[in-house]
């Protein structure tokens, strides 16, 4: 069995398949399916339904599946190993609804139509998520007093110092991010940005406010077809083109949004809470 050939990254929510397994999930030689990452579970995967011989499949969501060198089968956070493990096998499982047709049996035809309407608000979520973690670096440079890296537009890296966790859902998403002792002994002055949110949170919306005028090219940009193959989201902001090693899905425009917000939560002042929210 071959990875799964994957068109998300193109923007595709059909395809026409062959089934090639059916248990726990089936799977495809070929999916438009986004799959949920069972290493960092940030986006959701797709919906939609599969269709053959007149029959329709519900599929409730897509998640990663992974055959090892013996050719045992395991689906989502079953899978023991990372992404991309040498000696694995890398699949699309498509997650259905009841029991699995006989008209969706192993060599079988199907068309694969994934949910456009959520895929298209959960790759808002996405691309704000990443506009809005940029601009917070960007809020928060003048915090630092160590070099601690630097985020895709050369921005001092507080985004991949701090981050604890990421969500995203239809048109927004929540990150959390550590304030603790780590932070300070890396060189951020976290008593400074406690004692001024407001001012931060100001800045963060007033740069997504130019960027989302800015209307620019939004995309994804692939190193091969599978489900395997390394992706990055790219977007040509005045200040550079930001290239970030991402899996999800994006929009292909910042036309696609009216307005990108966020919200600062400090009340634990050891974790700070980012809540980013999309109007299309």
């Amino acid at each position: 069995m071959s990875a799964t050939v994957v068109t998300f990254p193109q923007g595709a929510v059909t395809a026409e398949a062959t089934v090639v397994q059916v248990g726990d999930v089936v799977i495809l030689d070929a999916t438009p399916f986004h799959p949920v990452d069972h290493t960092w579970p940030d986006q959701p995967g797709d919906s939609g339904v599969l269709r053959a011989d007149g029959v329709v499949v519900p599929v409730v969501e897509a998640v990663m599946a992974a055959l090892d060198a013996d050719g045992a089968l395991f689906v989502g956070e079953d899978i023991p190993v990372k992404r991309g493990t040498e000696g694995w096998t890398w699949l699309v499982g498509h997650r259905v609804e009841g029991p699995v047709p006989a008209a969706i049996a192993a060599g079988a035809s199907v068309s694969a139509e994934v949910d456009a309407a959520r895929r298209a608000a959960l790759s808002r979520g996405h691309t704000a998520c990443h506009l809005a973690s940029l601009a917070l670096d960007l809020a928060l440079a003048d915090l630092w007093r160590k070099d601690p890296g630097t985020d895709a537009l050369g921005t001092p890296d507080f985004e991949s110092r701090a981050s604890q966790s990421s969500s995203i859902h239809p048109d927004g998403s929540v990150d959390g991010y550590r304030l603790g002792k780590s932070l300070r002994k890396a060189g951020f002055d976290t008593e400074g940005f406690l004692a001024s949110v407001a001012d931060r949170r100001d800045r963060i919306n007033a740069q997504l406010a130019a960027w989302v005028a800015s209307r620019v090219a939004s995309r994804i940009v692939v190193d091969g077809p599978t489900i395997v193959d390394r992706r990055r989201w790219e977007c040509d902001l005045a200040e550079g083109t930001a290239s970030i090693p991402c899996g999800g899905t994006h929009v292909r425009s910042l036309s696609e949004f009216a307005s990108i917000t966020v919200t600062l939560d400090v009340s634990d002042p050891q974790l700070l809470i980012m809540t980013t929210t999309v109007v299309p």
